[in-house]
C-alpha cells in the first residue's frame, strides 16, 4: 500500500513539472544571416573611340572602364586584340576589312562584352610618292616617254590620271604604277592616281621638257655654193627656228623666205642649215634654236665657212 501511494506521487510531481515545462518560454537559438550573393562583373563601358573611322592599318584608341587586363575589339565578327592600359584605355589596329559599316564592341577576357557601337571602316587610299623620271622630254618617243608612279596602296583597277583625265597606265604592283607620257604642250603637269572615285592620291607634278637644247654643231655635206651643218640635239620642233648673230632662219617669218638659206627639219633631234658663205675662209658665228613658243637653246659658238 505504501508503495501504491509513493508510485502516485512521484507521478503526479513528474506531471506538474512537464506542465510547467510546456508553459515556460522555449530559448530560440538566432539563425546566422545568408551569405550575401557575389556582385556581377562590371560591364566594359565605352566613353570615346578615337578616330571613329579609318582604313585598315591605322590605329584606334578606345577611352572607358572596366576593360580589366586583357580584351579584344570586336568589328562584326572579326576579333582584334587590344593593348590595355589600366583598364581605362585600349588601342588596336583595324584589319584589313571590305569598306563599310561594323558594329563594335569590346570583351574582356572573361568573356563580359559591352555595349555595340558603329565604327566606319573606310577605304584604303592610295598613296603616290615619286614619279621617276619626273621630268619628259617632249621630243621623246617609245621608251623613252615611260614613267614609274611610285606609292603604295595601288589595285587592279587604279587609274591614273594625267591633267585629270585617265590615261593607259599598267598596275605592276601595290606600289607601282607604269604610264606613258602622252603628247601634250610643254611645261608642268599633274599626276595622281585613284582607286574609286572619291579615292584618289595627292597629283604629283610632272615637267615636260620642250625646251630645245643643242648637244652637237658639225659640217655635213658640201656643195658648189653652199654646204649643210647638221645641229644635233632635242626637242626640236616642225616650226623651230634658228638664230646666227642674231639673223633668224627658218620657221615662221625666217628669213628663208626672202635668201636662199634654208633650214631643214629632220626630226626633234636633227635638223639641217643649208648655209651659203661668201668666203671659204672659217669664221666664227653664234647659233641658237628656238621653238615657235619662244623656247631658246643655249647660245653655242660655232667655227665655220
Amino acid at each position: 500500500m505504501k508503495l501504491f501511494l509513493l508510485l502516485a506521487l512521484f507521478a503526479c510531481i513528474t506531471s506538474v513539472s512537464d506542465l510547467q515545462a510546456a508553459e515556460r518560454p522555449q530559448r530560440v537559438r538566432p539563425q546566422a544571416a545568408p551569405a550575401p550573393a557575389p556582385a556581377a562583373p562590371a560591364v566594359p563601358s565605352i566613353l570615346s573611340i578615337i578616330p571613329a573611322q579609318g582604313e585598315p592599318g591605322g590605329k584606334v584608341t578606345i577611352f572607358g572602364s572596366s576593360f580589366g587586363e586583357q580584351a579584344s575589339v570586336f568589328l562584326g565578327s572579326v576579333e582584334n586584340p587590344a593593348r590595355v592600359t589600366d583598364g581605362k584605355q585600349l588601342e588596336f589596329v583595324i584589319p584589313k576589312l571590305e569598306a563599310g559599316l561594323y558594329a563594335l564592341y569590346v570583351r574582356r577576357a572573361d568573356g563580359v562584352a559591352g555595349r555595340v557601337y558603329n565604327f566606319t571602316v573606310q577605304a584604303t587610299r592610295p598613296v603616290l610618292t615619286s614619279l621617276a623620271p619626273d621630268t619628259v622630254n617632249a621630243c621623246a618617243s617609245g621608251s623613252s616617254r615611260e614613267v614609274t608612279a611610285s606609292g603604295r596602296n595601288f589595285i587592279d583597277s587604279s587609274a591614273l590620271l594625267f591633267d585629270g583625265a585617265v590615261i593607259s597606265s599598267r598596275v605592276v604592283s601595290p606600289e607601282q604604277i607604269l604610264f606613258t607620257v602622252p603628247q601634250a604642250a610643254g611645261g608642268l603637269h599633274q599626276v595622281m592616281v585613284k582607286n574609286d572615285a572619291e579615292n584618289g592620291t595627292l597629283p604629283l607634278t610632272l615637267t615636260l621638257e620642250s625646251r630645245p637644247e643643242i648637244s652637237q654643231v658639225s659640217i655635213g655635206n658640201e656643195f658648189v655654193n653652199y654646204y649643210e651643218l647638221n645641229i644635233h640635239g632635242k626637242n626640236f620642233q616642225q616650226n623651230s627656228s634658228i638664230y646666227v648673230d642674231g639673223q633668224k632662219i627658218g620657221g615662221k617669218g625666217g628669213q628663208e623666205s626672202i635668201e636662199r638659206e634654208k633650214l631643214i627639219y629632220v626630226d626633234c633631234t636633227r635638223m639641217i642649215y643649208q648655209r651659203y658663205p661668201y668666203s671659204s675662209t672659217n669664221k666664227d658665228f653664234r647659233l641658237q634654236v628656238v621653238n615657235q613658243a619662244g623656247e631658246g637653246s643655249q647660245v653655242v659658238n660655232v667655227t665655220a665657212p
